[in-house]
């Protein structure tokens, strides 16, 4: 064996196992559907599921029987044909059977109806459990999570995932499956009617037709995936470009997009073209080895006829069958193909589910009561990665009703301070203790309840300005509601426009100005009415007179409630009790601007900067 020979086959090893662990991990995945097939604690469920099973086994009985019903009224005619005298008693005979046959095949009909009756709504409850369960399971993930992934990415996972379920119930349970099921009885029919080999044509046709379907299937995904994938890169380009539609204009580069999406289109039109052509190689094949099972079953049908052993109508019934055989092994391509994609996508969503989340509340974890709004920081140190710690022993403490200000120039940790605040992250080390409790023995959802912010980046919902006003409480009163907008001096705003309340705010509130999405992000914060208020650079991004205004309504609603102000402008935190000065993860200074200013430290710097900086825009 040559080296290069035997390094392939070592390169195809983990392929191969990795591909077994897959299939097995898909397997697994089909075996969690079985408690929404069959919820414990839903005997009606449970009935459902068991008859519609039953449904499905008795249908195929039926539509394997009908043809021998059409077979004997065959016999029928042929023998009144052959046989005047007895003409009317034939005819009458060929009217029961082509009558009994038109009701079997009704009948197959009324079964299969009845199997969806009784399985739509298991089959709907399993998609809208799932799905609920992977939604629940997302936000129970860590921050940390959601700024690593793309959250268009994860919510296609869970739609695919969802839609596999049914796509996989039905195709298995009542396509595939009753598919084998119907070959069997039809088998052993052949077996016990007529002749083994009927048997044995049959299995083996229908057996290669899978096998050779399967086979070919797999060798046209190539082709299908890379049609995807160019069919997805000319999207991407076409919706990039036309959403920086601004910049190719100014560019003057339409031109060189046309001929991005071009060449994009291009290399999706060689895929299409060999997909279409390979399609035309399956489909002769298919047809080949379909007539071949017709002519095999023919020629031996007319072989027993001649032997006297079989008469015309058998050999009608035998053709009926092989047919219906055929039917659903028509869309075996397909439906492979789909399966094959459902596991997949199925496999991904339960890969997600069990994703464990980095934040979780103890067992026992405690409901924070009676907040009044003391928070201290003792030896805090956290990194995102084992190599960069953000904050270095950070201690401190906000005295309940106090205005405490954290500054620092960029990247020195003062937005992570909130963030753990919120338990987004858990510590490294060190605690954070609100009212003396330790909050990582608090459970999140009380501890959020008493917590409220005004981030930097205000994202509102694509909605009205009411909901997302009322977001902070949602049972609150219209009047509470315009309350808490009149304090962000933003209720007149709303008024003036048509719609008032109603008004939509667009994709992520970009109908509205900067200004307005923060005053709607008071309105709501100043709604949920928390103990604890963090403005996180709640006006860095705004022009001062803007941020005047905004600054106003921020003093009105950090009256009375402790405050952790993170700040970008030193001009909007000169009347805090205490500033914080971080740097480099730490806190360098802290003390009041007075002090902070006479001791001529990093502050010192930092107000001197900005006060260059304002005069030079002056």
């Amino acid at each position: 064996m040559s080296p290069s020979h035997h390094s392939s086959g070592e390169d195809n090893q983990p392929d191969n196992a990795l591909k077994e662990q897959s299939f097995m991990r898909q397997l697994r995945g089909l075996w969690r559907l079985k408690p929404y097939l069959w919820p414990e604690g839903n005997i009606g469920f449970k009935l459902r599921s068991f008859s519609a099973i039953i449904l499905t086994i008795f249908g195929k009985i039926v539509l394997v029987g009908s043809p021998f019903l059409f077979g004997w009224a065959v016999d029928a005619v042929n023998q009144a044909s052959n046989n005047q005298s007895s003409w009317a008693q034939a005819w009458t005979g060929v009217i029961g059977f082509a009558i009994g046959y038109g009701l079997l095949k009704l009948f197959a009909v009324l079964v299969t109806e009845g199997r969806e009756y009784l399985f739509a709504p298991v089959a709907q409850f399993a998609q809208r459990s799932v799905a609920t369960a992977s939604f629940a399971h997302l936000h129970k993930l860590s921050l940390r999570f959601h700024l690593e992934k793309r959250t268009g990415g994860l919510s296609r996972i869970i739609e695919r995932g969802v839609r596999s379920i049914d796509f996989l119930f039905r195709f298995l349970l009542f396509n595939v499956g009753p598919t084998f099921l119907e070959l069997g009885i039809a088998a052993t029919v052949f077996w016990i009617a007529y002749n083994g080999w009927f048997s044995v044509i049959a299995a083996l046709i229908v057996l290669s037709y899978i096998a050779f379907t399967v086979m070919t299937t797999e060798w046209r995904l190539k082709f299908r995936r890379e049609m995807n994938k160019r069919d997805t890169e000319a999207a991407g380009k076409a919706v990039d470009s036309l959403l920086n539609y601004e910049t190719v204009k100014y560019f003057s580069a339409e031109d060189f997009e046309i001929g991005r999406y071009d060449s994009a289109m291009e290399g999706y039109q060689k895929a299409a073209i060999q997909s279409r052509t390979s399609l035309a190689t399956v489909n002769i094949g298919q047809s080949f080895l379909m007539n071949l099972g017709l002519v095999l079953m023919i020629s031996l049908s007319g072989y027993y006829i001649v032997q006297g052993s079989m008469s015309v109508g058998d050999m009608s019934a035998v053709m009926l069958v092989m047919t219906q055989l055929y039917r659903p092994l028509n869309i075996l391509g397909f439906a492979y193909r789909e399966i094959k994609q459902a596991l997949t996508d199925m496999e991904k969503m339960f890969t997600l589910m069990d994703k464990t989340p980095e934040v979780q509340d103890r067992d026992g974890a405690l409901d924070i009561i009676d907040v009044k709004g003391h928070i201290r920081f003792d030896n805090v140190t956290f990194h995102y990665d084992d190599d960069r710690a953000i904050l270095k022993d950070i201690s401190f403490e906000v005295g309940a009703g106090q205005t405490v200000a954290v500054v620092g120039p960029t990247g020195a940790g003062k937005s992570t301070l909130s963030r753990i605040l919120f338990r987004f992250y858990n510590l490294t080390n060190g605690r954070v203790l609100v009212d003396g409790q330790d909050i990582s023995i608090l459970t999140q959802h009380s501890l959020r309840s008493v917590l409220g912010i005004v981030p930097q980046d205000t994202v509102l919902f694509n909605d009205t300005i009411g909901y997302n006003i009322r977001y902070a409480r949602p049972d609150a009163s219209e009047a509470d509601v315009q309350s808490a907008a009149k304090s962000a001096q933003i209720h007149d705003f709303i008024m003036g426009l048509p719609k008032g309340y109603d008004t939509l705010v667009g994709e992520r509130g970009l109908k509205l100005s900067g200004g307005e999405k923060q005053r709607v992000a008071i309105a709501r914060t100043l709604l949920k009415d928390p103990a604890i208020l963090i403005l996180d650079e709640a006006t860095s991004a705004l022009d001062s007179a803007t941020e005047r205004e905004i600054q106003s309504a921020l003093d009105d609603i950090s009256k009375s409630r402790t405050t952790l102000v993170i700040a970008h402008r030193l001009s909007t935190i000169v009347k805090a009790d205490t500033i914080l000065v971080m740097d480099g993860g730490q806190i360098a200074e802290q003390g009041t601007h007075d002090a902070l200013l006479a001791s001529g430290g990093l502050y010192a710097q930092l107000w001197a900067k900005q006060e260059r900086a304002d005069l030079q825009s002056a």
